[in-house]
C-alpha cells in the first residue's frame, strides 16, 4: 500500500510540474482553444481505480465546455467561430468512455457532434457499439447506430437490425417501422430532421440541445429548397438552374438562410448543399480512413 501510494505520489509530482510551462502557455492562447491534453486512461485507471466514473464525467464535462463556448458564437453575430479541435475531442471522449463506458454524456456527444460536425461515421458507429456491449438496456444506442448505418453508411440491412433492437429493448413499434418507413418512403433530409428531433428531446445538456437546433433548422431550410425544386420540375418539367429561380418563380419567398453562416447551392446532381458543410468552419480532420481509434 505504502508503495502504491508513494508511485502516486511521484506521478502526481512529475504531472504537476509539466502542467505549469504547459498551463502558462495554454494561458496566452484564446479560450475557445483551450481544450487540453487528456492523460491516458490506463494510467489514471491504476492510480485512481475508485474514481473512474468521477474522472470520466469531468473529462466528458470539459468538452462539453470548451464546444458549447463555440455554440454559443452562433447567436452572436460578428463573432469570430474559431475551428473546432475535433480529433483532441473525439481522443478525449474515446479517454472517458474507456474509464467509464457506462457514462451515456460520451455517447451522446460523440453522435451528436463527432458523426456530424467531424464526419467520423464508423469510429461513431464503433462508439455506439462499444457503448452496447455494457448499457444492454439502453435503446439510444442501437437507435443513434441505425441511424448512421441508414443515413451516413448507406447499409440498409444493419440500420434495420439496430432499429429492431431499439424496438425490442423500448417495446416502442414505432422504432421496428422506422426501417421501412424512412428508407422506403421518407427522403434523407426529413429523415435527418426527425432524427435530429428525437435526439435534441432526450439531450440533457443545454449546448448540446442548442447546437442540435441549429442544425435541425439547417436541415430546415434544405427540405424547403428541396420541396420548392421537386414543385418547380413537375410544373415546368425541367429543373431549376439555381436557387435563385425559385425565389424568382414564387417557389420560396426568399433565400433560405444557412444559420452556419454558408450559401445553399445545387450540385451537379441537383442536391441542395451548403458552403457551410453544415459545421464549424474546420481544416481537414482525420477521416475513418485516417484512423483506427477505438474505446476497445
Amino acid at each position: 500500500m505504502k508503495r502504491y501510494l508513494f508511485s502516486a505520489f511521484c506521478v502526481l509530482t512529475v504531472y504537476f510540474i509539466l502542467l505549469g510551462p504547459f498551463t502558462r502557455t495554454m494561458e496566452q492562447k484564446p479560450y475557445i482553444e483551450k481544450l487540453g491534453l487528456i492523460p491516458n486512461p490506463r494510467l489514471l485507471s491504476a492510480l485512481f481505480p475508485d474514481y473512474q466514473e468521477l474522472l470520466a464525467a469531468s473529462i466528458i464535462g470539459k468538452v462539453i465546455l470548451y464546444y458549447g463556448s463555440l455554440a454559443e458564437r452562433l447567436d452572436q453575430p460578428g463573432k469570430v467561430i474559431y475551428a473546432a479541435d475535433y480529433p483532441a475531442m473525439s481522443r478525449s471522449i474515446h479517454a472517458a468512455l474507456r474509464l467509464d463506458p457506462y457514462n451515456m454524456d460520451g455517447y451522446y456527444f460523440g453522435q451528436s457532434i463527432l458523426a456530424w460536425d467531424a464526419r467520423q461515421y464508423v469510429l461513431a458507429t464503433k462508439l455506439l457499439e462499444y457503448g452496447m456491449q455494457y448499457r444492454t438496456w439502453d435503446w439510444q444506442l442501437p437507435f443513434f447506430a441505425g441511424f448512421n448505418y441508414a443515413y451516413f453508411l448507406h447499409d440498409k440491412e444493419k440500420a434495420a437490425e439496430m432499429y429492431m433492437r431499439a424496438g425490442d429493448l423500448s417495446g416502442e413499434p414505432l422504432f421496428q417501422k422506422l426501417a421501412g418507413r424512412y428508407l422506403q418512403e421518407a427522403g434523407d433530409t426529413r429523415m435527418a430532421i426527425d432524427y435530429l428531433g428525437t435526439l435534441a428531446k432526450n439531450a440533457r445538456n443545454p449546448a448540446l440541445r442548442q447546437t442540435l437546433q441549429v442544425r435541425i433548422s439547417a436541415f430546415e431550410a434544405v427540405l424547403a429548397i428541396e420541396q420548392a425544386r421537386d414543385r418547380f420540375m413537375h410544373e415546368h418539367g425541367n429543373l431549376p438552374a439555381n436557387i435563385a429561380d425559385l425565389v424568382e418563380a414564387g417557389y420560396l419567398e426568399d433565400t433560405p438562410i444557412d444559420p452556419y453562416g454558408g450559401e445553399f447551392y445545387f450540385d451537379e446532381n441537383h442536391r441542395v448543399l451548403t458552403t457551410s458543410k453544415f459545421a464549424f468552419a474546420a481544416p481537414r480532420v482525420p477521416s475513418d480512413d485516417d484512423s483506427s481509434e477505438s474505446p476497445e
